[in-house]
């Protein structure tokens, strides 16, 4: 009996993902990710030994890499010191020539949470990291073989 087997050569890479925050390409963008995390409850019941949990909300996280080419976010970070907090949308795009297809997914509502005002090390090509929260997404376009 044969078994159907994937090609390696649809194994997506990283390398053709982008990156858009506020319909800007971040083309320094070196990585992304984005996550949905289920905060749960413990769940105690008479007449079982083993706890189980209830899951009673989702929390939206996520953080994008870039090399420092300019001054990134200088109108965010200083929105922020004023105490307003503007709210983007991040769209993360995964394609690869040779995959099935592309995979978009919009984060709505996102809001970074912190900024780097500066961050290197002598000899090393300087990258800065922008963790960020979302409250919402949808997917834009999935990957269907």
């Amino acid at each position: 009996m044969a078994v159907d087997r994937i090609p390696a050569n649809r194994v997506i890479s990283g390398t053709w993902a982008e990156v858009w925050v506020g319909g800007e390409l971040w083309i320094e963008c070196d990585g992304g990710q984005a996550k949905v995390t289920n905060n749960k409850t413990d769940v105690h019941m008479c007449g079982v030994m083993m706890t189980d949990a209830k899951i009673t909300s989702q929390k939206g996280t996520g953080s994008i890499s870039a090399f420092r080419v300019y001054t990134r976010n200088r109108t965010q970070a200083k929105s922020l010191s004023e105490g307003r907090d503007q709210r983007t949308m991040i769209i993360m795009k995964l394609e690869d020539p040779d995959s099935f297809g592309a995979e978009r997914v919009a984060l709505y509502n996102c809001s970074f949470d912190d900024e780097t005002l500066a961050d290197f090390t002598a000899g090393n090509i300087v990258k800065t990291n922008y963790p960020f929260t979302f409250t919402g997404w949808d997917y834009l376009d999935t990957i269907n073989p």
